[in-house]
């Protein structure tokens, strides 16, 4: 299912509903003058939720800025833990094959240090 694109009758309702006021900042938006768009207020490619209650108007500033900030980062984390959960990413480090060999040992021990000597009298 692709993105829906909203209707003229979709974006007036949208913004009636909101005050005219951009959610993020909650300033007013005048709707003449300034450019404002439909912003899902959690993102549409983590929920696919393109209901009313997900609908907030925002300015293009305000926009951009949490969809950097904030959608962007949560949208790729969600997609690394699907990739992981399906297998799809391959593990770090290396799978083990089979237990190393120990090594030999190439030094001899030593004699512990004697830190007083015996005085024979």
């Amino acid at each position: 299912m692709g993105r829906r694109r909203f209707t003229d009758k979709d974006r007036a309702r949208i913004f009636a509903n909101n005050n005219g006021c951009c959610h993020l900042c909650g300033q007013k938006i005048d709707g003449v003058r300034e450019a404002w768009e439909i912003e899902h207020v959690i993102a549409w490619e983590l929920t696919r939720d393109d209901s009313d209650g997900n609908l907030k108007p925002a300015h293009l500033a305000c926009h951009k800025d949490k969809t950097h900030k904030q959608d962007r980062p949560a949208i790729n984390k969600a997609k690394r833990r699907e990739a992981k959960h399906q297998g799809v990413k391959r593990p770090a480090g290396k799978i083990a094959s089979r237990p190393k060999e120990p090594r030999p040992a190439t030094k001899q021990a030593l004699a512990p240090r004697q830190l007083y000597k015996e005085i024979t009298p």
